[in-house]
């Protein structure tokens, strides 16, 4: 059975075996701030998500990645439900995601309820990538 948690210390070279695109310093922030959580499955980290604040109040997910060997099993869904139930505890009433447009993420994102909102084109130097999607949903009530 899969577990999700705030990611730990203990999970730093798990984490950046899915996750190449963080700072080490910013590791420490999601730690810090349990900003990140970690899938589990049998004790291995198959997964994960980290997010922080957009204008410092919308909880925007940075980063969903799973292993390749967990993925279209419900791992994606599992996260991202684990992430919006723990945004609306602590009083959030709506997230952001962004995905780019060549990605078939966005496809993922609109199954789980997330309306189109806008997107950023980036096509200089060297940062230069395609169009990024930007996706909101609105937290409904959980029981």
């Amino acid at each position: 059975m899969a577990e999700i948690r705030y990611v730990q210390p203990f999970d730093k070279d798990d984490w950046f075996s899915l996750d190449a695109h963080l700072k080490e310093e910013e590791f420490e922030k999601k730690v810090r701030d349990k900003q990140g959580y970690v899938l589990l499955e049998e004790g291995k980290v198959i997964g994960i998500l980290r997010y922080n604040l957009f204008w410092d109040s919308i909880p925007f997910c940075t980063m969903l990645f799973l292993d390749e060997n967990y993925r279209d099993k419900g791992n994606g869904t599992k996260l991202m439900s684990h992430w919006e139930y723990d945004m609306k505890v602590q009083g959030y009433d709506m997230v952001l995601v962004s995905t780019q447009a060549d990605e078939t993420a966005q496809h993922f994102y609109r199954k789980l309820g997330y309306k189109d909102c806008g997107c950023l084109c980036i096509n200089e130097g060297k940062h230069a990538q395609p169009m990024e999607l930007f996706m909101t949903k609105i937290l409904g009530e959980w029981i």
